[in-house]
Parts: structure tokens; C-alpha cells; sequence
């Protein structure tokens, strides 16, 4: 047996270990610097589990989420191309919503972005809290709808504010504003000398009427364009959705059995369920994301918050 060369065996080792050390670190160096990763890793833990999510369900999942003040307007057109940047044609989408309401013909706009995108492909819409107003207008273009216990669309009754003239700032209903115009002057028509109805349409400004009736016409046309396009009982969906005697309160929750019950395609998952706990989880991070008067837009690719 040959002796050993201690000397030849030290720097083969020292050769050896640098090349392990070497392999080890061009594997576990991120993409970033150190600082960077660590600023945004909020952001690259949400990525990930959108492309876990992806990985689990198999349609490119987008982001819209609202912070508590923040609503639909055109400014988040930015957010949806964004969003859409990297989607090809003609390929399924799962569109995460969460939304008070805002703008309308902002939201129709958002809306035909996604849908030129998807085109004959299925769009999906998941309801993790709330997607009211013109959320639920936006929601009415999807081919189903994901929902569980903690999901509620609501009311299509525009909201309006304006000014009483004594320096407050009042939101009017606007099916709330129309329907008591229609009750007093039935009342009148009936009794021309009814006091109460008289006093009533006296305080009711003619300009403020046609402006309000023409904002409902807008909604309903929004609502019915929207389901026509799935071949849906457009008429009925739509009128049940601006029922204020079904549904009083414009904060009120329409639950997933309600619409089913409207006759909505509505995929319920329970709560514990592991793909609801995924879609929970990730909503869960985009709030905290975000400030009261801001909107986030995030996919696997794409992120982006925007102040309101």
C-alpha cells in the first residue's frame, strides 16, 4: 500500500470543497439582491400562490381587489392591461373580485378588456367577500360563478351623490329616488288634492328625475348587454337584480343560493375546502396589501397598486 501525500490529499479536498461551494451558491443565489427580495417578498409569496393556484386549477388567474374607500374607475384601465399583458387569446381566465362599486361605464370598460381577451374561452369569476354595484355589473359577464359562505353580490341601484343645498352631502338611491317619485304621483293622480303627495313631488327637482332615470336605463342596459352575451334570461336576471322590494338595503347580501336561484351558474365551494382556502389565502394577503383608497391588480406576472 502506497503511502499518502497528505499535502496532494489537502488540496484535492480544498479543490472539491470550492467546487461544491460554487455549485451551491449559483443555486441558491436568488434572481434579486438580498435587500430587494426581501422588501418585496409579500409580493413574490402572493406571485407564488397565484402560480400554485394556477398549477392546481389550470386558468390564468387575475387579481382586482379594493381597498375599504377605494371604487371602479377609469384610472384602473392601467391595471387590466397589465393584468392581460402576458394572457394569450382565446385563453381561459379566473378573475379574482372584490369591490364596492364604482363607476359604471368604467366598469363595462374593464370588463369588454377582459372579455376581448378571453373571447370564446371561459371566464370565470371568484367572489371571495363582496363584488357589489357595478362589482356585481362586472360579474354578470362570467361564464360561472365561484362562490362560498363568505360570498354576497348585491343590488344594481346606482348610488348618487350630491349636495342637499344646506352644505351636506347625501347619497341618494337612485331605484329608491324613482320609486318614490312613481308612489307620490300615483297617490296625486288619485287624489289631486292629497297634501302629502303634493309637498312631496314639490321638493323632487325635474332635472334631478331625468338625470336619475337615465343612470337606471344605463345600469339595466349594462346588466342585460352582459348576460345576453351568455345567452341568459337577461330580462329577468336584471329586473330581479333592481328589485329595491326583494331587496331593500343596497348593502344588503345576495348569497351564492340567491344566485343560483336568479339562475346564475354558481360553483359553490365550502369553506374549508381546500381550493376556497387557497382562493381565501391569497385574498386574504391582496387586502392587506392595499390602503383604504387604493386598487390592487396582481397575476403571476404583473403587479400593481394604484391610488385613488
Amino acid at each position: 500500500m502506497s503511502p499518502t501525500n497528505p499535502d496532494s490529499s489537502a488540496a484535492e479536498y480544498s479543490s472539491n470543497r470550492q467546487g461544491d461551494l460554487g455549485n451551491a451558491a449559483s443555486h441558491a443565489l436568488p434572481e434579486k439582491t438580498p435587500m430587494y427580495e426581501a422588501i418585496h417578498a409579500p409580493r413574490f409569496h402572493r406571485q407564488a400562490l397565484i402560480k400554485a393556484i394556477e398549477g392546481e386549477s389550470g386558468p390564468r388567474l387575475i387579481c382586482y381587489v379594493s381597498g375599504r374607500a377605494a371604487t371602479i374607475d377609469r384610472d384602473d384601465t392601467a391595471g387590466f392591461m397589465e393584468l392581460l399583458h402576458n394572457i394569450q387569446p382565446e385563453e381561459n381566465v379566473d378573475l379574482l373580485l372584490h369591490t364596492g362599486g364604482g363607476d359604471i361605464d368604467a366598469a363595462e370598460k374593464l370588463m369588454a378588456l377582459v372579455q376581448a381577451t378571453v373571447g370564446g374561452a371561459q371566464l370565470r369569476v371568484i367572489i371571495p367577500d363582496f363584488a357589489k354595484s357595478a362589482g356585481t355589473l362586472m360579474t354578470l359577464g362570467a361564464d360561472t360563478f365561484i362562490m362560498s359562505d363568505s360570498s354576497e353580490l348585491g343590488t344594481i341601484d346606482p348610488q348618487i351623490w350630491s349636495d342637499d343645498g344646506h352644505g351636506n352631502v347625501i347619497c341618494h338611491s337612485v331605484l329608491s329616488y324613482l320609486d318614490a317619485f312613481k308612489t307620490q304621483s300615483d297617490a296625486l293622480r288619485e287624489n289631486p288634492q292629497d297634501p302629502v303627495a303634493s309637498l312631496m313631488l314639490s321638493k323632487m327637482d325635474p332635472t334631478t328625475l331625468r338625470h336619475y332615470e337615465a343612470v337606471r336605463d344605463r345600469a339595466r342596459s349594462f346588466a342585460e348587454g352582459q348576460l345576453k352575451r351568455k345567452g341568459r334570461n337577461f330580462s329577468q336576471i336584471t329586473s330581479a337584480l333592481m328589485d329595491i322590494g326583494r331587496w331593500p338595503s343596497h348593502g344588503q347580501m345576495i348569497k351564492w343560493q340567491d344566485v343560483r336561484d336568479l339562475g346564475l351558474p354558481v360553483d359553490y365551494l365550502p369553506p374549508r375546502s381546500d381550493r376556497w382556502q387557497a382562493y381565501w389565502h391569497l385574498y386574504c394577503l391582496l387586502r392587506l396589501a392595499v390602503k383604504d383608497r387604493q386598487n390592487i391588480f396582481e397575476s403571476n406576472y404583473a403587479s400593481l397598486i394604484l391610488d385613488q
